[in-house]
C-alpha cells in the first residue's frame, strides 16, 4: 500500500525539500543568512561581515566598467590538446565542458573598454573555467593583452583569480610564465601604467610571473595569494605558517602588494589609479592637456 506524503504548513514533503532554494543564502564568514538577491545587489559582497565571495567575470564587468561594456579581444582562441592528455578523462572532454558551463572559450577574457570615461585594456580570469588555469591561450591573450596596451597607449588593468598553470599543457603551459612577463616589460618600456588586481585566489604560475607586476598592485580583503597552498608548504617544511599567512592583510603588512580594497570601493579606487598613472599617455600618442 502507498502512504500519501505527510503534510506540513500546506507542503508535502518533497516540496520541503526545496522549498526558498536559490532563494535564500548563507553567508561563508559569518554564517547568516539572507536572500540571494542581497548577494547579488551587493556584488556578493556580505552586508553582516564584509566576506568577499566569488564574482563572475560578467558581473565585474558590470562593477567596474562603463556600462558594463566591453569590446572584446581575440573572444576566437581556444585551446587544443596537444599533449594528448589524459587523466581518466581527455583533456578535449574536460575543456569541452567547461566551456559549456563558463560559456567562454578558456579562462580569461580581454579587451578594450573604458572606467570613467578612460581608455583601458582590460582583463579578467574566469575562475569558473578549469579554476582560472593557465594555459596556452590564457598565456597568449595576457601577451596580446601587454602588447597591445603598449601600441594603443592603454593603461592595462588585469583583473586575476586562478589556481595556477593547467597541468593539462605541462610546459606548454609553464611557457606563459616568460612570455607574459616578457609582454609585460614591453609595456613597461612603452611607459604605459599597469594595474594588477589581486582576487581569491591568485596562486600557482599566475602569481609566480605577471600578477606581482604591477605598477600598482590591489587585492580584495582575505584573498588567498602565493605560489604554493599553505598547506602545501607546512607539509614540505613540517613548520607551522604564521596565522593569516599568504592572505592579502599579511602580504601588505611585508611590503608585496600596495593596497587591500573592497570590492565594493574598487571601480573608484582603480579609476583614479589610472586616470593618475595614465596621465601622459593616451591612445595613438594625443597628449594630454594640462
Amino acid at each position: 500500500m502507498t502512504w500519501p506524503q505527510k503534510k506540513t504548513g500546506g507542503l508535502d514533503a518533497s516540496e520541503k525539500t526545496s522549498f526558498g532554494k536559490g532563494v535564500f543564502r548563507k553567508c561563508e564568514g559569518c554564517n547568516e543568512t539572507m536572500s540571494a538577491e542581497t548577494f547579488e545587489t551587493n556584488f556578493e559582497v556580505c552586508p553582516q561581515c564584509g566576506k568577499h565571495h566569488k564574482l563572475s567575470a560578467a558581473r565585474w564587468r558590470q562593477l567596474l566598467l562603463d556600462d558594463g561594456k566591453l569590446e572584446e579581444w581575440d573572444a576566437h582562441l581556444e585551446p587544443t590538446d596537444p599533449l594528448s592528455f589524459s587523466d581518466g578523462r581527455s583533456y578535449t572532454e574536460r575543456v569541452t565542458s567547461a566551456q559549456r558551463s563558463a560559456r567562454s572559450k578558456d579562462a580569461i577574457e580581454t579587451g578594450r573598454a573604458t572606467m570613467g570615461g578612460t581608455p583601458i585594456a582590460y582583463g579578467a580570469f574566469i575562475f569558473h573555467f578549469m579554476a582560472g588555469s593557465m594555459g596556452s591561450v590564457v598565456g597568449e591573450k595576457i601577451t596580446r593583452l601587454f602588447e597591445r596596451g603598449a601600441e594603443l597607449r592603454l593603461p592595462v588593468v588585469l583583473l586575476q583569480a586562478s589556481g595556477g598553470a593547467r597541468m593539462q599543457e605541462g610546459i606548454l603551459s609553464l611557457m606563459q610564465m616568460a612570455k607574459t612577463v616578457g609582454a609585460r616589460e614591453r609595456l613597461r618600456d612603452a611607459g604605459i601604467p599597469f594595474i594588477s588586481v589581486l582576487l581569491h585566489p591568485t596562486t600557482g604560475g599566475v602569481a609566480a610571473s605577471f600578477a606581482f607586476l604591477g605598477d600598482v598592485n590591489v587585492a580584495e580583503p582575505q584573498a588567498l595569494i602565493g605560489f604554493a597552498g599553505p598547506r602545501v608548504i607546512e607539509t614540505t617544511i613540517r613548520q607551522k605558517l604564521p596565522e593569516g599567512f599568504q592572505r592579502s592583510e599579511f602580504l601588505i603588512e611585508h611590503g608585496m602588494i600596495d593596497r587591500i580594497t573592497s570590492r565594493l570601493e574598487m571601480r573608484n579606487e582603480i579609476g583614479m589609479l589610472v586616470r593618475h598613472l595614465a596621465h601622459g599617455s593616451r591612445p595613438n600618442g594625443a597628449a594630454v592637456s594640462a
